[in-house]
C-alpha cells in the first residue's frame, strides 16, 4: 500500500482539553507554553520534520506529549483522529490544530506557516538546481542516514502511542486486524478507518469498558491534559456560532484563492501559473490519502493533460520532496516550479518557475486552515461524547497497526533496496537510532543530524 496512504491513517487521534491543576490526579503535568516558545517550536520542527506523514507525527508526539508534555495524550489523539479524515495532508493540519489549541488563531496560522515554509524554501532551491544542471546526486549522499533514522522515529512511535492505546485484547486485537489488512491485504486506508470506527461504535454499546480507552480518562475527569490545554487558551470554549462559521469561511476561502484570481487577472486564465493555482485548488478539496494517493491523479493531469513535466521528472521530484523536511506532499510544488519553467508564457523562467511553485504550494495548503479553524471548535465540543470516544479508541488502536504497517514498509524498503540485495548500513543507522531514541531518551535533532553526519561520512567513504 503506498506510504502516504499508510503514513495517514496517523491522523486519526482527536484531542481533548482539561481540568484545572487542582484536578490534576498526576496522569500527566501540562505546560503551558509562552507564544515565543511555541514559534521556536514551530520553526524548528519546520526544519526536523523528515519522513512523510507518519515520521512527522511522530516527532509531534515526541515533543508536544512526551518532551515538552503542552498537549496531554489523549487531546493529541483526538486531535490526529479529526485530522486524518480531513482531505490534504495531514501532518500539517495536525500542526495547525495543535498550535490552534495553544494560542488559538494565530498559534495556529504560525504552526501551520512555520511547518511548510522551510521545506518550501529547501525544495524551491533544489528544483532550481535540478531544472537548471539536471543533477541532484549529492543531495542523496547528504541524506541517505536519514531514512533509516527515520524507520526508528516511527518504530518507537507505535510503542509510545501502542502503550497508550493498546490497554486490553480487544485494541490489539484491531491495531492486528489494521496492520494485517494493509500489510498483506492493501486495503485502502479509508476502509480501515472506516470500519475501526464502526467496530468502536458498535462495540462502544455492547462492551463499553473494552472500548472506553482513548479518552476515558476525560470522561471521569482524570486526565491533566485537559485542563493544561485550556488554561492555555484552547479552543474548547471557542463560539461555534454560524456567524463565526460564516465569518471563518468567507477570510479563508477569500485568501485561498485570491493569488489564483490575481494571477489571471495580470497574466490570463490560459497562463501556466493561473492554472496551476486552479488546479491544485481543486485537487486539495478531493486528494484524500496522502502524497502516494494524490501522486496517480497529479500525474495524470500534469504530465498527459497540461504537459507541465515528463513522468520522469515526476519522479524525480518526489525523490527530492522524501530528502526534504516538510510534508511529502511538497512533491506538489515541484510540479508547479517545473510548470513554470517549462511553460513560462512570456515571463522570465525563473520568474514563471517561482511564481508556479508560490501558487502551488498556496492552493495546497490554503484549505488546511479552513478546515481546522472551521472544525476544530466543533470537534473539541465533541470529545467527551461516549459513542465518538469509543469510535475514537478504536479508531487509535487501529492507527498503531498502520504506524507498525508504516514501520516495516519503511524498512523492507530502506534495508532492501533491491531483490536479493541488503543494506547493511541502513539495517545499522536504523538500530543506532533506535536504541539511542529508546534507551537514551535521545532528542529526535542529535538523532536527525548524526544520522545525516553517518549518511555523508558514509557516502564520502565508500
Amino acid at each position: 500500500m503506498p506510504l502516504s496512504s499508510r503514513v495517514q491513517f496517523l491522523r486519526n487521534l482527536l484531542l481533548l482539553p482539561g481540568m484545572s491543576a487542582a484536578e490534576n490526579t498526576g496522569v500527566q503535568a501540562i505546560v503551558r507554553p509562552t507564544f515565543a516558545e511555541a514559534f521556536r517550536f514551530w520553526l524548528k520542527l519546520g526544519f526536523i520534520s523528515f519522513g512523510g506523514p507518519g515520521g512527522q507525527i511522530a516527532i509531534m508526539h515526541a515533543e508536544l506529549v512526551e518532551r515538552k508534555k503542552w498537549i496531554g495524550e489523549s487531546h493529541f489523539l483526538h486531535a490526529l483522529n479529526y485530522c486524518m479524515l480531513l482531505p490534504g495532508p495531514e501532518a500539517t493540519q495536525l500542526a495547525i490544530y495543535a498550535g490552534w489549541l495553544l494560542h488559538k488563531t494565530w498559534g495556529g496560522i504560525v504552526a501551520g506557516a512555520l511547518f511548510v515554509l522551510p521545506s518550501a524554501f529547501i525544495l524551491w532551491a533544489l528544483s532550481y538546481v535540478y531544472a537548471a544542471y539536471g543533477d541532484v546526486a549529492w543531495i542523496a549522499a547528504i541524506f541517505c542516514g536519514l531514512k533509516p533514522a527515520v524507520i526508528a522515529i516511527v518504530a518507537s512511535a507505535v510503542i509510545r502511542i501502542g502503550r497508550q492505546a493498546l490497554k486490553n485484547e480487544v485494541m490489539c486485537a484491531i491495531a492486528g486486524l489494521a496492520f494485517a489488512s494493509l500489510f498483506f491485504f492493501h486495503v485502502p486506508f479509508p476502509a480501515v478507518v472506516m470500519a475501526a470506527g464502526i467496530i468502536g461504535l458498535i462495540g462502544g454499546n455492547l462492551w463499553r469498558d473494552k472500548f472506553l480507552v482513548i479518552g476515558a480518562d476525560a470522561l471521569t475527569g482524570n486526565d491533566a491534559g485537559l485542563a493544561g490545554n485550556r488554561h492555555a487558551g484552547t479552543g474548547a470554549r471557542d463560539k461555534t456560532s454560524p456567524w463565526r462559521g460564516l465569518r471563518v469561511a468567507a477570510v479563508c476561502i477569500v485568501a485561498w484563492w485570491m493569488p489564483t484570481l490575481l494571477a489571471g487577472l495580470l497574466l490570463g486564465w490560459q497562463h501556466t501559473v493561473t492554472q496551476e493555482g486552479i488546479f491544485f485548488s481543486k485537487a486539495a478539496v478531493v486528494t484524500f490519502g496522502g502524497a502516494y494517493a494524490v501522486l496517480p491523479y497529479v500525474s495524470q493531469q500534469a504530465v498527459t493533460h497540461f504537459g507541465w513535466l515528463g513522468a520522469p521528472q515526476m519522479l524525480d521530484g518526489l525523490g527530492l520532496a522524501e530528502t526534504t523536511p516538510g510534508p511529502l506532499i511538497m512533491v506538489l510544488q515541484f510540479v508547479g516550479f517545473l510548470g513554470g519553467w517549462n511553460h513560462p508564457g512570456g515571463l522570465p523562467r525563473l520568474l514563471a518557475a517561482t511564481l508556479g511553485a508560490a501558487i502551488t504550494t498556496w492552493s495546497t495548503f490554503a484549505p488546511c486552515f479552513l478546515w481546522i479553524f472551521l472544525g476544530a471548535p466543533h470537534i473539541e465540543r465533541l470529545r467527551g461524547n461516549v459513542k465518538l470516544t469509543a469510535a475514537l479508541s478504536a479508531i487509535t488502536a487501529a492507527v498503531v497497526g498502520v504506524i507498525l504497517n508504516l514501520a516495516v514498509w519503511f524498512a523492507l524498503n530502506s534495508w532492501f533496496p533491491k531483490p536479493g540485495s541488503v543494506d547493511w548500513f541502513a539495517i545499522a543507522v536504523s538500530l543506532l537510532a533506535f536504541t539511542v531514541i529508546v534507551k537514551w531518551k535521545w532528542g529526535i535533532i542529535p538523532v536527525i543530524a548524526s544520522a545525516a553526519a553517518l549518511g555523508l561520512f558514509y557516502k564520502l567513504i565508500f
